[in-house]
């Protein structure tokens, strides 16, 4: 199962304050277990909301784009992994070692194509989701 572990931005990550050496560093060994353990499929920061933008859709409307920065820094992301291990549970506790630097993380599990097959009734539908799949391998190909 692959799973999106979400790091939620701070007063200091929406400043553009960059982390300490020493936080890279045990971040850095952090990172070097996962990959070591072949888990960790990606993992980045993301700079302050100041310059993002989001798009919002309305039915019926033309998208509405807001540039940051976002008020709410509760509902922020400052970075993410994304990580392939067999359970939420494994998940957990992996990053319980976690540098505490981070702050606050959120664990939320991908889906995958199977989790639609309750769904899918057309043969549009499944042609649609079997080209995911498909892109899928490539761009873990890198192709």
């Amino acid at each position: 199962m692959r799973f999106m572990v979400l790091v939620k931005a701070n007063k200091d990550s929406e400043a553009g304050i960059l982390p300490t050496d020493k936080q890279i560093v045990e971040m850095g060994k952090f990172n070097e277990e996962l990959m070591k353990a072949g888990v960790l499929l990606a993992g980045e920061g993301l700079h302050a909301s100041s310059k993002g933008a989001r798009i919002r859709f309305t039915p019926g409307a033309k998208p509405t784009v807001t540039d940051g920065p976002f008020a709410e820094t509760k509902e922020l992301l400052a970075g993410f992994w994304m990580v392939q291990m067999k359970s939420r549970e494994d998940v957990i506790e992996w990053f319980k070692r976690c540098p505490p630097d981070v702050g606050e993380i959120e664990i939320r599990q991908v889906f995958d194509s199977a989790d639609f097959d309750p769904v899918i009734t057309s043969e549009e539908g499944r042609a649609t989701m079997a080209a995911e799949e498909e892109f899928r391998k490539r761009a873990k190909k890198g192709a």
